[in-house]
């Protein structure tokens, strides 16, 4: 262990550039995440706190005048990845994506704030890293629920992190792709093409990218004219979660952001609306034909993550839970295996994810512990035995996608050390 300890710190150092750290070091994604970097800087603050707060400070210096922070930076104009930032036109201080990633970032800094003793320069700065999230996190209300309904939609499959998962199909089925596409992949020249997103899902991310291209990404068009519009109950889980933290960071440091406070109960109300009895799971809402989506997502169980304050209900999850991988060495399948979309190696629809393993963990510890080590151990287990990869087969544990990434190992030194 003490081994693996050294070795995930290596990565982490190993895979920063000037202020930020890349997913991995191969040239698959040789930029900053914005979600990667919130969990990377969870790993740094083990060993080096101003790694840390630099890291958070780095992608929100890409944040947008309207509050929205990218989900790509392109600190280096590095084309050598699709879509590259010529083709995404946009960013100010730097380069970048015209879309978001899940809002993650409150809830990992509460945990690194609350984990460490800040100095006064290490508090002034984290007081303005939190204001930018408030502002992030209004962006979020203001352009992505203009009706007010308590949820947030997300306007591109990339939004969700989860890519390529099997919850898109059927929203996606409708976009009707340019007929002159002209892009050139690069994670099929460093990655397995089984491992990968397939050709036809490529072509509708680059079609709705151009269409948000066309309006210059404007909040206040992209929500009507997005082929793609989606709640997804992860995702609202996550946000539900992380405002829930803002909440907390705020009132630490005697800031005022009560106005969250109407947002969170009417979130919290929405997503318990979102469990249909009648199929025992969550639905997600394609808001473009208005039909429910029905997928066996482990995302689904980031429910767990967003405390809900229903006992019933989450224990009817965490039974759902215990029946998604069962009888299996390795978990969580991004997708239950008995599902027909599910797909043992490809990306989002079947491996498992060390981040969502760590999100349910989060979810588990207060309300069933010992479920919720058992999660932990076999997470644990999984990286010992198998390395730091970005996915693995639930089946036997192989590995795929980028080595040496960031996320297992920031995420795997939380776990052996946060105690």
């Amino acid at each position: 262990m003490k081994n693996k300890v050294e070795e995930a710190k290596k990565i982490l150092l190993g895979n920063r550039k000037n202020g930020y750290t890349l997913p991995t070091n191969n040239k698959l994604y040789p930029a900053q995440w914005n979600w990667d970097s919130a969990f990377i800087a969870l790993g740094y603050s083990y060993f080096n706190l101003d790694f840390s707060i630099i890291e958070i400070e780095t992608l929100l210096n890409g944040q947008w005048d309207d509050g929205m922070v990218p989900h790509i930076l392109f600190h280096e104009k590095d084309t050598s990845y699709f879509p590259n930032h010529t083709t995404w036109q946009c960013g100010k201080n730097i380069p970048s994506s015209g879309i978001t990633q899940p809002p993650v970032l409150a809830s990992i800094l509460r945990k690194i704030v609350e984990k460490n003793k800040l100095n006064n320069d290490q508090n002034s700065r984290i007081t303005k890293v939190i204001k930018k999230i408030k502002n992030y996190h209004d962006w979020f209300i203001k352009f992505r629920d203009p009706n007010k309904t308590g949820l947030v939609s997300i306007l591109h499959p990339w939004e969700s992190g989860y890519d390529n998962s099997p919850i898109w199909d059927q929203p996606m089925s409708n976009i009707k792709v340019d007929k002159d596409l002209n892009y050139k992949r690069r994670d099929l020249e460093v990655s397995n093409s089984d491992e990968r997103p397939l050709k036809t899902d490529y072509d509708r991310y680059v079609t709705l990218r151009d269409q948000f291209r066309d309006v210059q990404y404007d909040p206040h068009k992209l929500y009507e004219i997005s082929d793609f519009n989606v709640v997804d109950v992860g995702f609202n889980a996550l946000f539900l979660r992380a405002n829930k933290d803002l909440l907390t960071l705020a009132k630490n440091l005697d800031l005022n952001f009560d106005d969250l406070n109407n947002f969170v109960s009417k979130t919290e109300n929405q997503i318990l609306k979102l469990y249909d009895d009648n199929i025992n799971d969550f639905v997600s809402k394609d808001l473009k034909t208005n039909l429910n989506i029905v997928v066996p997502s482990i995302t689904n169980y980031f429910t767990l993550f967003a405390n809900l304050e229903n006992d019933q209900l989450n224990k009817k999850i965490i039974n759902n839970l215990k029946n998604h991988n069962i009888n299996d060495n390795y978990y969580f399948s991004t997708i239950k295996p008995n599902h027909p979309s599910f797909e043992e190696k490809r990306y989002w629809r079947g491996p498992i994810w060390i981040n969502c393993n760590w999100l349910i963990y989060q979810g588990l510890i207060k309300k069933e512990p010992e479920y919720a080590n058992e999660i932990k151990k076999k997470t644990l287990e999984l990286i010992e035995e198998k390395g730091f990869h970005e996915y693995y087969s639930y089946k036997d544990g192989s590995v795929m996608g980028a080595n040496n990434f960031s996320w297992s190992a920031a995420l795997y030194l939380d776990l052996v050390l946060e105690n």
